[in-house]
């Protein structure tokens, strides 16, 4: 699992979703539900991103947005309309004056808002829960992020937006793979964008050294490698991949390993109830002991402790 699609694999455990929302202006709806990951998609109409802090953006039919929490924002007909619902954590909606919405704003399957048939139509999908590995790739992200129409066509959108308001068996299944689609998609394109800064080991993966190097550990973190044996797979000197590694990623092989296994048993330790002996042998320690004393080390806590308090 490369750390793109590790992104979405832990908060798509942990209650993924996707919406329709149909509104007619005006229409306002205040965003606090503290989510890490928002994607916004238009498909009929427009509409506004105003966060608390930085650059509002405006959004036309086609265009996609990406929402890095928890910073609240608010999405609108227009930057200066006054919310008419608020959104809180675990998908609590509320009017602006603390009153429960009750359903009141429900259209059907997985369809919020005014009317179906509103002048502006978007698909909303949210992970509502960070991973340590998916935080690696967020924490390169700009708070707010805009993929407009004419540098970026969307191909999903039309089967999107017949998917989410359907209502038969596995339904679930296949909305959480076409929102993981979607998402992965829009951050590649975002990151080929000049004004993107991509973390120093995604542009690494371009490398044809360095690159296959990455996947290695990415997609077998629990193997025993050593430089050398990465060396080995890369067809060249230890020496030679060690300084190439370390100029492109940043770090060197082994401690890119090390934080790579760690942020990975972090996952595990929030997302199952594995022993510490079976997340250590998972993630490539020889015993929970070992893997103690490097979590410690890193993280501060114990990896009890740690389970304790995003339990």
């Amino acid at each position: 699992m490369d750390a793109l699609a590790g992104l979405l694999e832990g908060p798509r455990a942990r209650g993924a979703f996707m919406i329709r929302a149909c509104f007619d202006p005006p229409w306002a709806v205040r965003v606090e539900d503290r989510a890490p990951l928002t994607v916004m998609l238009v498909v009929r109409g427009e509409a506004w991103i105003v966060p608390d802090r930085g650059e509002r953006t405006r959004l036309k039919a086609g265009d996609l947005a990406i929402a890095r929490g928890p910073d609240p924002y608010t999405c609108a007909d227009a930057p200066g309309t006054a919310p008419q619902a608020v959104i809180l954590p675990n998908q609590e909606c509320r009017y602006p004056d603390g009153r429960p919405l009750n359903g009141s704003m429900d259209l059907g399957v997985r369809t919020w808002g005014d009317r179906l048939d509103g002048s502006t139509v978007m698909l909303i999908g949210t992970y509502p829960m960070r991973g340590e590995v998916g935080g690696r790739l967020l924490d390169a992200l700009p708070p707010l992020l805009s993929l407009p129409s004419d540098v970026w066509d969307c191909p999903l959108t039309p089967y999107l937006t017949e998917e989410v308001v359907r209502d038969e068996p596995g339904q679930e299944v296949v909305l959480d793979r076409l929102l993981d689609l979607l998402v992965i998609a829009a951050l590649r394109a975002w990151f080929a964008r000049p004004e993107a800064e991509a973390p120093a080991w995604y542009r690494a993966l371009a490398d044809p050294v360095v690159g296959g190097v990455l996947r290695l550990l990415q997609d077998d973190p629990a193997h025993p490698w050593t430089v050398a044996a990465l060396a080995a797979k890369a067809g060249v000197s230890r020496a030679a991949l060690a300084r190439r590694f370390t100029a492109l990623v940043g770090e060197p092989p082994m401690t890119y390993l090390t934080g790579w296994r760690l942020a990975l048993a972090a996952d595990r330790l929030r997302d199952s109830a594995d022993t510490l002996d079976a997340v250590a042998r998972r993630v490539g320690y020889g015993s929970a002991f070992a893997l103690s004393t490097a979590f410690k080390r890193v993280y501060g806590v114990s990896p009890v402790e740690y389970r304790g308090r995003v339990a």
